[in-house]
């Protein structure tokens, strides 16, 4: 069982708690504010009070020994850089550490992040998205520059075959699965795949090219 630290009770760091604990992590919550904690005390194993800037504090905790801790400590920049140092210092494996703007990712990176998460950002960017084209159902960025969206198939498609369309070469995107309600199933389509109005696309790209096909299709 994976033990994942949580380190910072925000609205994200609450609502990530509640979902980790829906995977059956082993979880602990640490923040300075009581009412934060006692929120969160329900998804956790452990829930703890204290400064997470005391390097001692967290050892005695016993963070060394988590496999994963994630740095949620909102717009505090001086505190999540503090925090992933130490992190670091403590050979944690994954560091997964909140920014709130490129500058506070390089440097976060440079001291040992291991992932860097851009909540208020790529929301954002997928609520955008979304509402810019009725065709796309989700928008989840996957790394810098490339993201996965989901798609239903735009009126001219239906009842195509894929490598008619050839999203491919057309917008150097790639399906990589189909989820097909009727029946309920998901495939790895080919080129001899024919799109129903009832499919929903999966389709990875780069930022620009999925942009690409998003004005062509809204």
């Amino acid at each position: 069982m994976k033990n994942i630290a949580v380190i910072g009770l925000s609205s994200f760091g609450y609502y990530l708690c509640e979902a980790l604990n829906q995977h059956g992590f082993n979880l602990m919550a640490i923040d300075i504010n009581e009412d934060l904690v006692n929120q969160v005390k329900p998804f956790v194993r452990k829930a703890v009070i204290g400064d997470a800037r005391d390097k001692k504090f967290l050892m005695q905790l016993g963070i060394a020994d988590f496999d994963t801790v994630i740095i949620s400590v909102g717009s505090k920049m001086d505190t999540s850089i503090l925090i992933t140092l130490y992190m670091k210092e403590l050979q944690i494996n994954e560091i997964i550490a909140k920014a709130i703007n490129e500058d506070h990712a390089k440097i976060l990176e440079k001291i040992g992040a291991t992932r860097i998460i851009f909540p208020e950002r790529d929301m954002g960017l997928r609520m955008a998205n979304t509402i810019a084209s009725p065709n796309f159902l989700e928008f989840i960025p996957l790394t810098e520059g490339f993201s996965l969206i989901e798609i239903s198939p735009t009126r001219d498609w239906i009842g195509k075959k894929l490598k008619d369309i050839d999203l491919r070469k057309r917008y150097k995107v790639q399906i990589s699965m189909v989820r097909e309600i009727i029946p309920e199933r998901v495939v790895i389509p080919d080129g001899e795949f024919v799109f129903k109005d009832s499919d929903i696309l999966y389709i990875i790209g780069s930022n620009e090219n999925i942009s690409k096909l998003q004005d062509d299709v809204t």
